[in-house]
């Protein structure tokens, strides 16, 4: 309803590597020593255990550390050297991948307001253009921001949101030029195209005006935890320093958000906790307005609301594992004793969103894994259901701004199809094509097939798999090369969509998989909680049971596997390979979350006091324990190891820089193997890599390639 990432050695480096003929290549990569880290003890006692942290020296939250930085640069230099030999190969990927999209794109736009939004790509750019017009067509478009101007002489470049005031004066837009998700938010005139004077530093980057076209509010965020704790109300034309603490978020468990109904009338603070949430309600009318608590908040009660009229409907899991949907007239607000029930509970349905309009209720659900949308008459109440042919797909509503739409706006994707635009009669149900995403080359989607199977873990548990890969080059018969994903935490569930890019694995004839592992609300809500806190083990259990069953089942050969998870799903790599490394030939941890009990005692640590109903606090006996015995950091053993890629961003702010470093570190000294570990920092990004549709191409090419020639080396 609304909505954890030396300069003259590295020159030196690079030169070298120019000098080299591919010739030499190979047999010069075999010969670069890896970099040896220091080790300097460092003790960590609490519940009468101690720990020792050889790498401990590695985290400096300033990122200017001569030493910390030499370290990094020289696994970056260590990294290019043995991949020197893919530099061709990495090429070819990128150009593959680059090739499949269209230069010049335009997205479908959105009504909102008087005014349709869109965005669009030209050329080579690497960020879009946003445009507006007053009808559909776009016959008069106006450019309001053009991303790669701002984005000059920047490293790395975020828009946040772009908001524009009621009155149509004044456009308000954040941006993040350093990938710590702290943004600035930037005032621009919208008649002379002159920016204000008003600067509003260190926020997350949400933006909602107030009616009067005045005043906006906005999230500041704690520099050092990167926390949106304090709502602040702005006036235009005056100082950050003069700006009114609207709400302060006391509890750190709680994440803060803003939103606005969709009839304007009201802005939504949103306080958000693992297993608690709730809203509080401002005045958008009232520029003096202060905020009033929706209901009382309440351990493990969610729930989130939409305005529709006179009333509230509020989507929650009160006396509801899966959630069900109530409602309450405005003027009863405050005691949820006056909900009354709309949609009920299902044991065996999680309820997942809902979209209001004038005269239809719009309800998403998940049941057994699929996704299913029904549309209700609120005149009749009669449901209708959405149907799809896909047996495994991915479905989002978005753009539905307006409640007088008489039609819906989704995007559907699947493992073979690509991303699909519609209209759908809110009546009729007829469904309208707006845009399916073009993929350049000859692409068909006949070539490729997808699957939907249930894999039986060790405790009985049925475990979802998603599969695609190209038919003629496919056998069932366990000599495809396999690649497995999965992520497995805060409940967010890995969809079946489409990629251009995942083509250029499944040409050379891989099979991808989706592990729907527990973790996440793939079968409901017991799904996440079967799979967090003192019951997170099964998260990795269920991913090498899924890889087992692969195998077993012909999808791919045993000496082929390859795996790739980031950030929580980097810590899911970090767990499997300490349990069976023996499965996989090569695996890519992306931003990991590996010191998991570190992180977790140490509050300052951007995140760590959100997430104790996700991991448990370490700081209570019991959750220690268990999460020692799974820490991927704290779990290395002498023990052969897969091949590894490692990466993270410097800047990172879900993850930071310091995990993944020590990780590589302690696993150099560990393991048993001469397989390849190779650890890249992007030293200008953070949690999400570098920026630009193009540029974070390579990326992917580079884990592609770092796959593809562990596969070749078994025919040199």
């Amino acid at each position: 309803m609304y909505r954890r990432q030396a300069l003259y050695i590295a020159f030196l480096g690079a030169a070298f590597l120019q000098a080299c003929s591919p010739a030499n290549q190979s047999s010069h990569s075999d010969s670069v020593k890896a970099p040896v880290a220091e080790k300097i003890p460092y003790e960590m006692t609490i519940h009468g255990h101690t720990r020792i942290d050889n790498y401990y020296w590695m985290r400096d939250d300033e990122r200017k550390d001569p030493k910390v930085l030499s370290y990094l640069e020289a696994e970056n230099e260590y990294a290019a050297q043995k991949l020197v030999h893919t530099e061709e190969l990495q090429q070819t990927l990128f150009e593959e991948m680059k090739s499949r999209i269209a230069k010049d794109d335009n997205s479908v736009p959105t009504r909102d307001g008087e005014y349709f939004y869109s965005t669009k790509m030209r050329g080579d750019n690497e960020y879009p253009i946003y445009v507006r017009s007053t009808d559909f067509e776009g016959t008069d478009k106006q450019v309001l921001l053009d991303v790669n101007k701002l984005a000059e002489g920047e490293d790395y470049y975020s828009l946040g949101t772009l908001a524009i005031s009621p009155d149509d004066k004044v456009m308000a837009y954040s941006e993040d030029t350093v990938s710590r998700r702290m943004y600035q938010i930037k005032l621009k005139d919208m008649e002379t195209g002159e920016l204000l004077p008003d600067q509003i530093k260190d926020t997350s980057g949400s933006i909602v005006w107030g009616n009067d076209g005045q005043h906006f509010y906005y999230i500041k965020k704690d520099p050092q935890t990167l926390l949106g704790y304090q709502v602040y109300r702005h006036t235009l034309g005056t100082k950050q320093q003069e700006d009114e603490l609207v709400y302060e978020e006391k509890d750190t468990t709680f994440y803060t958000g803003i939103a606005k109904s969709k009839d304007d009338s009201k802005v939504y603070i949103i306080h958000d906790a693992t297993e608690s949430s709730g809203v509080s309600l401002i005045d958008a009318n009232d520029p003096n307005a202060k905020p009033v608590e929706f209901v009382p908040r309440e351990d493990g009660l969610e729930y989130s609301i939409a305005k529709h009229g006179s009333d509230y409907y509020v989507l929650t899991n009160l006396d509801a594992v899966n959630f069900r949907l109530m409602r309450v007239r405005a003027n009863q607000i405050g005691d949820k004793k006056n909900w009354e029930e709309v949609i009920p509970h299902k044991a065996d349905t999680r309820l997942e969103d809902i979209e209001l309009f004038d005269e239809h209720l719009v309800y998403k659900q998940r049941q057994r894994g699929q996704t299913q949308v029904f549309i209700r008459n609120l005149d009749t109440n009669n449901d209708q259901q959405l149907t799809f042919r896909d047996q495994a797909y991915t479905l989002y509503l978005y753009g539905n701004n307006e409640l007088d739409n008489d039609s819906l706006r989704l995007y559907y994707t699947s493992m073979t199809t690509p991303g699909s635009h519609y209209d759908v009669s809110l009546d009729s149900l007829d469904k309208t094509l707006l845009k399916q995403q073009p993929v350049l080359g000859d692409f068909d989607a006949e070539n490729y097939a997808s699957e939907r199977l249930f894999v039986t873990a060790r405790d009985g548990a049925e475990v979802p798999v998603t599969l695609v890969y190209r038919k003629d080059k496919f056998n069932k018969d366990g000599t495809n090369p396999l690649y497995q994903y999965g992520y497995g935490s805060y409940g967010s569930t890995s969809d079946p969509s489409f990629s251009s890019n995942r083509l250029s694995l499944l040409d050379r004839g891989f099979v991808f998989a989706i592990a729907h592992i527990r973790g996440s609300q793939m079968l409901g809500r017991p799904w996440y909680e079967d799979g967090k806190k003192l019951n997170k083990k099964n998260t990795f259990n269920d991913f090498v049971d899924v890889t087992k069953a692969l195998v077993e089942q012909g999808y791919g050969a045993k000496d082929k596997v390859f795996a790739m998870g980031g950030s929580a799903g980097g810590l899911l790599m970090g767990a499997v390979i300490n349990q069976a490394p023996e499965l996989y030939r090569g695996v890519a941890a992306h931003v990991p979350f590996v010191d998991v009990v570190t992180t977790m005692l140490d509050e300052s640590i951007p995140l760590t006091t959100n997430e104790f109903d996700e991991w448990g606090n370490p700081k209570e006996k019991p959750y220690y324990d268990y999460m020692l015995s799974y820490s991927p950091y704290d779990q290395i053993k002498k023990q052969d190891y897969p091949n590894l890629l490692v990466t993270t961003g410097l800047h990172d702010s879900q993850v930071q820089y310091f995990e993944p470093a020590k990780w590589v570190a302690k696993l150099r000294d560990y393991k048993t193997d001469d397989n390849l570990l190779l650890f890249k920092t992007e030293m200008e990004a953070g949690h999400g890599g570098v920026s630009g549709r193009f540029a974070r191409l390579k990326n992917t090419a580079l884990e592609y390639a770092f796959f593809l020639d562990l596969l070749e080396k078994e025919k040199r």
